[in-house]
């Protein structure tokens, strides 16, 4: 009965759509309070957005191909962005400047986090590496290069004390920056996307099967899969509820999906996009999301 009244309160009314980007939009994400959000796409321009009254705020203008990832710092200062230019940028949020561009990745580059302290920038891409860069350094240099992927390493996340990357090896390899230590659990399947729940204690891994799959973080132990989307061909988020009780993904014929954590089943699904639903972002507090779609849009649900 609880399950029931939590589920019947997840975000599936459309409040509003954010519009301005021309072309897909690859990525949408909530800043750490959820007031804002920052999205990116085919047409090379970052914007930053309220999303609860669907002001747009700023574009950031800098990238000369598609953006493909960006995100905030915990103090909402600084920005991240990377993709076809294989450079991440550092921007300044205020002044929409670019502080610094990083090098070192030699093609595409998919996905970029803040560490906690917002003190080094990691990156994830085509050439099958993951890089980290220092931001108060000077230089543009990467501090730290991981090579040990087979193949396009297509998202990135990062805890006090580890690097966690999905790769279209099929794996995901934690790095433990303290010990030096690289731990590798092997899917079997492409991965497109990787996300950390809320406790930390696990990973959410999006599968070019059209399989999202749950795993104990310390131990590898797949825990739980979750079906009924389409995955096969495009990188798609996939995502926790802020209360860890439900798995949310995107899918490839425009579909949202939410299903129960334990035993898995679908408990919603509805056309959110006339197209790929390319990520989701869930609101750390409310029962909100952001969803963007190669469509062109994002849209807010409340």
């Amino acid at each position: 009965m609880a399950a029931a009244a939590a589920a019947a309160r997840l975000p599936r009314t459309e409040a509003r759509v954010l519009s301005g980007h021309e072309g897909a939009v690859l990525a949408v994400r909530f800043n750490r309070d959820g007031n804002y959000c920052l999205s990116c796409g085919k047409d090379r321009i970052i914007r930053l957005w309220n999303p609860h009254t669907g002001a747009l705020v700023k574009p950031y203008k800098s990238h000369g191909r598609e953006v493909r990832d960006v995100n905030s710092s915990s103090d909402n200062a600084k920005l991240v962005s990377c993709g076809g230019d294989r450079q991440v940028f550092y921007w300044d949020v205020a002044s929409a400047r670019v502080i610094r561009k990083f090098r070192g990745h030699n093609s595409e580059i998919n996905s970029v986090k803040f560490n906690e302290f917002n003190t080094v920038v990691v990156s994830a891409g085509y050439d099958r590496t993951v890089r980290a860069f220092d931001c108060r350094s000077q230089s543009s240099d990467p501090i730290q290069t991981i090579d040990t992927f087979q193949d396009s390493v297509m998202s990135v996340n990062l805890t006090n004390t580890e690097i966690i990357a999905g790769s279209v090896d099929g794996t995901i390899r934690t790095f433990d920056i303290r010990m030096g230590r690289e731990t590798v659990d092997n899917l079997g399947h492409p991965v497109n996307c990787i996300s950390l729940s809320n406790d930390r204690n696990c990973l959410l891994a999006n599968c070019l099967d059209s399989t999202v799959r749950l795993l104990d973080k310390s131990t590898g132990e797949l825990l739980q899969e979750y079906k009924g989307h389409i995955c096969k061909s495009f990188k798609m988020d996939c995502c926790l509820t802020n209360d860890d009780a439900f798995v949310v993904g995107g899918s490839e014929d425009g579909y949202i999906f939410f299903w129960e954590l334990v035993d898995a089943p679908v408990v919603s699904s509805f056309r959110a996009h006339s197209s790929v639903v390319t990520s989701v972002s869930y609101h750390p507090t409310r029962a909100c999301m952001l969803t963007s779609s190669v469509d062109g849009t994002i849209r807010v649900w409340t």
